[in-house]
């Protein structure tokens, strides 16, 4: 693991969102408590289990696993073995947990919901970054995210290689076509928060016409997102934009086309299916007696 990732990661596992969320997965899941195994097993019972991916694929969340053992039993010895931003293979062994078995049960469900949830935001990303490889576009993410989880899911697609847009509204301004529907045009809003903004906060437009494009320009517009274009029309828009602001493309990317709208010229591809459709990297956890 590089320091940055390693930094981020640090930064993660002690953010205190990060540990309410834990916490919460744990009390839905276990409840009052695991009727299976507290009858099932002999107390006591200590095992060995190995958290490992099933498929290809790309980490993320690794570090979350001590996080969840540490709540359900603090005497859990937990071992890290590939680091987030890793590449997993079939049977590649992600995490080790050793000590009481009904510990090891009680928090297997929630780990594996979260490390395959991210593993597979990050996966998905890495594919998208692939498909676009030599041309200046970058993969960025949105705020279609699933409430509580948008924190790790922009971690993930970071792993993956893709950029993080705004985490919030409050750290990011975009004019979206509601804003200019409810403000009395492009021109008149972009003026507008001009005025009342913070002055350090750039300044993007969602453009869907010629007319728009040039009106979030002529406004001072630092940059521009072209909503629900072909490649084509999004490539004779930023023809038209001649370089005097970045471009961000977004709406019906999908792995199919993202290269032609690179190809177009874009600088930023913003795809919410990143984080709110994915699909989960399947891993599995394997226990033996100790």
């Amino acid at each position: 693991m590089d320091e940055e990732i390693a930094a981020r990661v640090a930064a993660l596992a002690r953010h205190p969102s990060t540990r309410r969320l834990v916490a919460a997965a744990l009390a839905e899941d276990i409840g009052r408590g695991d009727v299976t195994t507290a009858a099932a097993l002999a107390p006591g019972l200590g095992a060995t289990a190995t958290i490992s991916s099933e498929e290809p694929c790309v980490l993320a969340g690794v570090f979350l696993a001590p996080l969840v053992y540490e709540l359900v039993d603090p005497t859990l010895r937990v071992a890290v073995l590939a680091a987030d931003g890793a590449a997993g293979g079939v049977e590649t062994p992600v995490v080790r947990i050793e000590g009481p078995a009904a510990g090891i049960l009680a928090g297997e469900r929630v780990a594996l919901n979260l490390l395959q949830h991210l593993c597979g935001i990050a996966t998905l990303t890495r594919r998208f970054v692939a498909a676009v490889a030599g041309t200046k576009a970058a993969i960025v993410d949105t705020r279609k995210t699933i409430a509580g989880l948008r924190l790790l899911e922009k971690h993930a697609v970071r792993m993956g290689g893709g950029v993080n847009h705004r985490f919030g509204l409050d750290d990011g301004i975009l004019i979206k076509d509601t804003h200019v529907a409810l403000g009395g045009g492009t021109a008149a809003v972009v003026t507008r928060v001009r005025e009342r903004a913070p002055a350090a906060l750039r300044v993007q437009v969602e453009c869907r016409t010629l007319a728009e494009l040039d009106a979030a320009l002529a406004a001072g517009a630092d940059a521009v997102l072209l909503d629900n274009q072909t490649p084509e029309q999004a490539a004779a828009l930023i023809r038209h934009v001649r370089g005097r602001v970045p471009v961000e493309v977004s709406g019906g990317i999908t792995l199919a086309n993202v290269a032609a709208y690179a190809a177009a010229g874009a600088d930023r591809i913003s795809i919410g299916a990143l984080t709110h459709s994915a699909p989960a990297v399947p891993l599995h956890l394997r226990i033996v007696a100790a």
